[in-house]
């Protein structure tokens, strides 16, 4: 399975919703950065991603982008393949 990491902050009811997709999918490790707590982190994600919102979800090197975007990645039919494409 790729590795899954997770941009989130600790109240966010989108990074929850997000975490809990995932989990539903079978994702038991997350890569999870609280960007609340490590600030230094928000600005990494902004340079990455050129998004400020939270959560901004990678998939190994994939950039998946915010809990919408998992949601519709998922009803596509293309998250199990992007979390499997290492295995």
């Amino acid at each position: 399975m790729q590795t899954v990491k997770i941009y989130t902050t600790g109240t966010c009811p989108y990074c929850i919703q997000a975490k809990r997709v995932l989990a539903q999918r079978g994702v038991t490790v997350l890569d999870e950065i609280r960007v609340d707590l490590l600030p230094g982190e928000r600005q990494k994600m902004r340079d990455l991603t050129g998004r400020t919102s939270v959560p901004q979800i990678f998939i190994g090197a994939t950039h998946v982008g915010g809990c919408d975007d998992l949601m519709a990645l998922d009803a596509a039919g293309g998250l199990l393949p992007l979390l499997g494409a290492a295995a």
